[in-house]
């Protein structure tokens, strides 16, 4: 995979751009006429837009300036609270380009700075609220202490829906020259779970195998099962040969590449879609809970799959038999 990133270069630079989102688009074309704004939190999973949001409205307040009058930093990236701050002191002093009234400093992973750091964060933001707004960037919003939740407004950001994910995966393809087919894009969609950095990414690599891209593809480039595949050993294991479908999670394992907490990841989502009574599910979700809480403990990811599939065996056949 060489070049640019996708994500950069298909990254919308204008609200008409950004999919989804139609609220806080709302919100934030408001502060954009207005030409002023608070200090912002945005949060969510990651690959939901909020670095992206942060940044168009940065063009929208300061049209061709806005680079100038923008300052990213990364919390975690940054050597300490004190480099933060000399770098937002040498960033406000000057007067903003242009007409702007304030300069903007977009935070990221606000959250996993330390609380005393937070405290030095607020501090930094008082002194310097006439000149310049802050977005912070976050995970979890409880990650940033009350006094800074307290003077800004904050908007979730939730995983975006296939139905927002899928056409722009299928505009990018387009645009690159991949012939990617619906089930790809789907298969894309289940394992990026509205992550649409992710998805791209995903794109991106499994097109860097071939212009063709179909959902075996997608599933070789990445390392994972495919649902259709695994679909039919969940049946084997439950309705067939136990044996043969333990063979294939081995071959997965052993010789596919996928790991076993992935794989535990994709059968939960399976289980939750089998054509079985809805009372049945949470008791098979919570089985699927166990295994992944062991193999993080460090047992044996494929002794785990094989006991979580005969007792998915158990509990449906069982059922059945009632």
């Amino acid at each position: 995979m060489s070049g640019l990133f996708w994500f950069e270069k298909y990254r919308p630079r204008s609200f008409e751009e950004v999919v989804d989102l139609e609220e806080v688009k709302a919100r934030l074309r408001e502060f954009a006429r207005a030409g002023n704004m608070p200090h912002l939190i945005f949060y969510g999973p990651p690959g939901t837009g909020k670095t992206t949001m942060a940044l168009v409205l940065a063009r929208e307040l300061y049209g061709a300036a806005w680079r100038e009058n923008t300052l990213e930093l990364n919390a975690s990236d940054e050597r300490g609270i004190n480099v933060i701050r000399e770098r937002v002191k040498e960033f406000a002093r000057t007067a903003p380009a242009g007409k702007a009234p304030f300069k903007l400093v977009v935070l990221d992973e606000a959250d996993n700075m330390t609380s005393d750091a937070q405290q030095a964060l607020r501090r930094i933001m008082e002194m310097y609220a006439n000149t310049t707004r802050f977005i912070l960037l976050a995970n979890y919003v409880s990650g940033i202490i009350e006094p800074i939740q307290s003077r800004c407004a904050i908007f979730r950001f939730s995983p975006l829906p296939k139905e927002a994910v899928t056409p722009r995966l299928k505009f990018i393809a387009e645009q690159e020259g991949v012939k990617a087919s619906q089930e790809a894009l789907d298969a894309i969609f289940d394992f990026t779970q509205g992550d649409m950095r992710r998805a791209i990414t995903a794109l991106q690599i499994a097109s860097s195998m071939t212009k063709s891209v179909d959902e075996e593809a997608v599933a070789k480039a990445l390392g994972y099962v495919s649902p259709s595949m695994l679909r039919q050993i969940i049946a084997e294991a439950v309705g067939g040969s136990f044996s043969r479908a333990m063979s294939q999670i081995y071959g997965l394992v052993a010789d596919g590449g996928v790991g076993e907490l992935e794989l535990v990841r994709q059968i939960h989502r399976e289980v939750l879609r089998l054509d079985v009574p809805e009372h049945l599910k949470p008791d098979l979700a919570f089985e699927v809970g166990r295994s992944h809480y062991a193999i993080l403990r460090g047992a044996n990811g494929l002794l785990q799959i094989y006991g979580l599939l005969a007792k998915i065996r158990k509990t449906i056949n069982t059922y059945k038999k009632s």
